[in-house]
């Protein structure tokens, strides 16, 4: 089974593919003090809903880094009638390679959310983004982080992933702080927004295998989101929490 593909159909409903509310998302937006033609990238932009979103609100520059070809092409039908042709420019590639290829200091907002690993990590992506980030501009990234400390299990129900991958809310916050970034606003996702995010991403898998019983990846898709789903309510809700971190680069 095809993890892009999984993963697709079951956002396929989520305007963004993180649980943080829209309300919070586009206030927590509000605050870099956009203008017209400002530059923006987006590492992990995934369907670029958010990109095309500012390119509407604020009419800035967009750089869309993604390496889900697949994610990109709807992109470019999401934005069709509602971004002007050449207001964001879309990179289909490996978000290492890609962030070399950017003119430095060039851009006002550098953005993450949900997908530091495609630069190695937390520490690693807001120093690339310090780096692509002028003077004075603004860093959003979207981090899991933990509510307590994981057990054995869940771990292990993680595909075997180590407590250290995610820091505490506050231990998430000093990481910028290292690197001398100046911690601005955070917001984290509510039990409703998780449920809300968890739900809708198990009931797309579970009514697109209703919809569509001849696709051979079904038992697949079924058997892992419902795994998925008895981990989240055994033990995710409780303990990984995900956060909004806006940084001011200086």
């Amino acid at each position: 089974m095809d993890r892009n593909k999984f993963s697709a159909i079951a956002h396929r409903n989520h305007a963004f593919a993180n649980p943080i509310s829209e309300a919070k998302l586009m206030k927590i937006i509000g605050m870099t003090s956009l203008k017209p033609n400002d530059q923006v990238v987006d590492i992990g932009a995934g369907k670029c809903e958010l990109l095309i979103r500012m390119v509407e609100n604020y009419r800035v520059k967009g750089t869309a880094i993604e390496l889900f070809e697949g994610a990109i092409e709807e992109a470019k039908q999401r934005a069709d009638g509602r971004a002007s042709a050449g207001s964001i420019d879309f990179i289909v590639d490996d978000a290492r390679a890609a962030v070399q290829k950017l003119e430095p200091d060039s851009f006002h907002l550098g953005l993450c959310i949900g997908s530091t690993h495609a630069l190695g990590g937390l520490e690693e992506t807001l120093g690339t983004l310090k780096k692509l980030v002028k003077k004075n501009g603004y860093i959003l990234v979207g981090e899991g982080y933990w509510k307590q400390k994981p057990s054995p299990g869940y771990l292990e129900t993680l595909g075997g992933a180590d407590e250290s991958e995610c820091k505490s809310h506050a231990d998430t916050v000093r990481i910028g702080e290292g690197l001398g970034l100046i911690p601005l606003w955070s917001y984290v996702a509510s039990d409703d927004e998780w449920d809300e995010y968890e739900w809708l991403y198990s009931s797309s898998i579970e009514n697109y295998c209703m919809e569509h019983p001849e696709d051979p990846d079904v038992d697949a898709m079924l058997e892992r989101i419902r795994a998925w789903r008895r981990t989240y309510l055994r033990w995710g809700r409780d303990t990984l929490g995900f956060g909004l971190y806006l940084y001011r680069n200086v």
